[in-house]
Order: C-alpha cells, then structure tokens, then sequence
C-alpha cells in the first residue's frame, strides 16, 4: 500500500488488513465504508465471512474492528484467513432474547462473549439465550449452553462460568420518612 492508512479514512474509507498462516505475508486492505457498514449490520466480531481480493476468494474470520466513537465510524476491520481442518481463536456474543417474557425478576449478564476454539466449520459467532420462561434465582451456565456440546469447538472461557442469572427486583428504600423525622427535631 503506497496510501497512508489516515488518508484513507479521510478519504471516506475503511482500511484494514488480512493475515494468515498459509498467506505469505498480511495483505492490506482498502474498503468502501457503506460495503463495511452492510457487512457489520449482519455479522459481527467473530462472523464469518468470504472475502474477495483482487480476484482471489479467502474464507475468513472478522477478527478485529476499531470502531472511532469520536466520529461515529468504523476506522478498521482485520481478518484471519481460515484453513479447513485447522482449529481458529474465536468468541461468540452472547445475546438475551424474550427479555419482554420474564415474568418477575432482573437478568444479570455476567458474560457478554464466549471464547473458544474451532474448526472453520463450527465457528459460532453469537449465542441467543430465551430467558422468558426463566424464574428468579434461575442461573445459566457455559456449560448448560448448545455451545459448550458442539463437535470440532472447543471452549475457552470456562465451563462452570455464570452467563446469566435472574435476581429479585428490590425495591430503593423510601428516603421520605427519614426526612419528616429529622424536620419534625
């Protein structure tokens, strides 16, 4: 790349670059914003995704990507090449569904990401748990999880981690009486 990466971005681009072991060296890269910005609205950290360059098809893995909050934009996305049969480093977001079903109590998410490491063909890039029918007290687990049993994955994040456990609604005591006493002193 002659291009400076940062005027690249002025320019209204994205860069980033793609990297692997049967790749002879990391191949920069330059990308369309709004083909960027597309490609983030379906798939995420993690996401996999078949990238073409310069004619030439690569299975890859989204690995990284550098968001500004400054700007409001994504300055850059890296990608790991994949090779089939070869186990990759990966995390999968956990995502909480049918919030709106729970009938008494608060979720508390204690994990938002599962790390793991998988062949090509298991990669998962998010995990939806239903905690609609899910009571308080209630808490799940890695290991309860469809993740923690898929064959060619293995997990990194412990097993007997807490993803989720829904806590009793407590009430803030009501600050009203104490003050009535301390004026009627």
């Amino acid at each position: 790349m002659t291009v400076k990466a940062k005027k690249l971005r002025r320019e209204g681009f994205v860069t980033g670059s793609i990297f692997g072991r049967e790749l002879e060296e990391t191949i920069p890269l330059k990308m369309e914003k709004s083909a960027v910005e597309r490609l983030l609205k379906e798939e995420g950290k993690g996401g996999q995704v078949m990238l073409e360059i310069e004619g030439k098809t690569y299975d890859a893995l989204i690995k990284e990507v550098d968001y500004n909050p400054l700007k409001g934009c994504i300055d850059e996305i890296d990608f790991q090449a994949l090779v089939a049969g070869e186990k990759v480093h990966s995390t999968a977001e956990v995502h909480l569904v049918n919030l709106e079903k729970l009938a008494a109590g608060v979720p508390q998410q204690m994990l938002h990401e599962i790390a793991f490491k998988a062949l090509p063909s298991a990669l998962v890039d998010k995990v939806e748990i239903d905690v609609g029918d899910m009571k308080v007290g209630d808490t799940l687990k890695v290991s309860d999880l469809t993740i923690a049993h898929t064959e060619g994955l293995d997990l990194t994040t412990d097993a007997d981690a807490t993803v989720v456990t829904i806590t009793e609604v407590h009430a803030a005591p009501a600050d009203d009486a104490d003050t009535e006493d301390e004026a009627a002193e």
